[in-house]
């Protein structure tokens, strides 16, 4: 996969060669491009927002640099190109693993009051935010996507199944997990666990998963289709917790 990220502070991706992305960028799993949108600007001071037309408050983002950037690259009619916007959709899970896997995804990152419309017009492919609330810039978002969809990349984490049962991967929060020792100051961990009974383990791990889901974030079940013996389990609990 190749990711190229357009932003104002080049240096604030170094912590992207660090740890798994880091190893993989190594075995040249993933490439990751850091452009540096300023250079692209025909203004002699490198000028790369101006004021809005009609008026109002702060400064928007000139078109000319990021269409110069981006129209640099060596892309083709797959490539997605992913503007970070408050306004965008949700980024998610599930969406994750659709970008990862594409061949080349290229994220604008935007700073001051916004973009000019033309970018978001005739340029980008999506528009994706982290979360309703509002940062200086796009750089800690790209960062956040960029380590979501990597990590997804076949062989970045060294084992297939290592990210199947992650949170929000199932649909549903992860279980609870333990390692040793089995007693931890008289925190005891769960005997099933310990049975050596794998079907018990299974249908412990499947309980406790929703369990968390159900206390935690009631809402993802409401999409999430329950097997049959889902169902039979989140009864169970619904009356435990009553009890």
């Amino acid at each position: 996969m190749k990711i190229d990220i357009l932003t104002l502070f080049p240096d604030m991706f170094d912590a992207l060669n660090h740890s798994i992305l880091g190893k993989a960028k190594d075995k040249d799993l993933i490439d990751i491009n850091i452009v540096d949108y300023r250079k692209f600007s025909e203004n002699r001071h490198n000028q790369v927002d101006d004021y809005p037309f009609g008026g109002g408050q702060g400064m928007v983002l000139k078109p000319e640099p990021i269409f110069n950037a981006v129209e640099s690259l060596n892309k083709t009619n797959k490539t997605r190109i992913i503007l970070l916007c408050p306004q965008g959709e949700r980024f998610s899970q599930k969406k994750a693993e659709e970008l990862s896997k594409e061949e080349h995804l290229v994220f604008i990152c935007g700073h001051y009051e916004g973009y000019d419309e033309r970018i978001r017009e005739y340029l980008v492919t999506d528009e994706l935010s982290i979360g309703d609330f509002i940062l200086t810039g796009g750089e800690f978002a790209a960062m956040t996507m960029v380590d979501s969809i990597a990590r997804l990349v076949p062989e970045v984490l060294g084992k297939e199944e290592s990210h199947k049962d992650d949170s929000f991967s199932t649909g549903l929060l992860e279980y609870p997990q333990y390692t040793r020792p089995k007693d931890f100051r008289g925190m005891l961990v769960p005997d099933v666990l310990t049975s050596g009974h794998h079907k018990n383990i299974e249908i412990y791990r499947m309980k406790e998963s929703l369990r968390r889901t159900y206390l935690r974030r009631p809402d993802l079940l409401e999409n999430y289709e329950l097997s049959e013996q889902e169902e039979k389990l989140l009864t169970e609990i619904k009356k435990e917790l009553k009890n």
